[in-house]
């Protein structure tokens, strides 16, 4: 898999001074990231409706290897602060993401949602996990990737640009993780 994504990487890279439109430069991120911006890639996120701001950050983190994960550092090295404005731009413009039509296991839902209301999940997040500005939306994001991105902020393996989400974790366990990510994946 890390192939596969390292080859598109080379191929923005190769490609982003040859192509004339934002949708060819786009595509190799659409091709991990899913063609309308819903990841079909495994603990791939989406990107569809993601806040402007949050994806600009992200993109520069990963430019300038504050963020590590080498395909992405592949792919964004060679971007110019405004291909990084017009990336996340054009990522927020992706339409929203969607619910998956089965609306879950009601028992697992209801653990969810009260996890998400007692850890306070939607003072940052938008009481619809739609997100704001610099925090990403949630609501129906990939599950394994939420549930990935969760434990790497609670063992500190994933950095953020501030301490919030690492201190926000520490006290929820694994199996609270599960749940709270089962939970914001189907949220409707």
């Amino acid at each position: 898999m890390r192939k596969i994504v390292a080859a598109l990487a080379l191929a923005l890279i190769a490609s982003s001074g040859r192509a004339e439109t934002l949708e060819e430069r786009a595509a190799p991120c659409l091709a991990c990231h899913g063609e309308r911006g819903q990841s079909e890639t495994e603990n791939t996120p989406s990107l569809g409706a993601q806040q402007p701001p949050y994806a600009l950050i992200q993109l520069f983190m990963f430019r300038e290897k504050l963020r590590v994960f080498e395909p992405m550092n592949d792919m964004a090295k060679a971007l110019t602060d405004d291909d990084l404005r017009t990336f996340s731009e054009f990522i927020g413009k992706l339409p929203k993401l969607t619910p998956p039509a089965d609306g879950g296991d009601p028992v697992r839902m209801q653990r969810g949602q009260a996890l998400a209301q007692q850890n306070h999940c939607n003072s940052c997040h938008n009481t619809d996990f739609s997100g704001k500005d610099n925090v990403p939306r949630v609501a129906n994001q990939r599950e394994d990737y939420l549930a990935k991105t969760m434990r790497e902020y609670k063992d500190n393996s994933r950095h953020g640009y501030d301490g919030t989400m690492a201190e926000a974790l520490q006290p929820v366990t694994a199996e609270q993780i599960a749940d709270l990510a089962y939970f914001l994946a189907r949220v409707r």
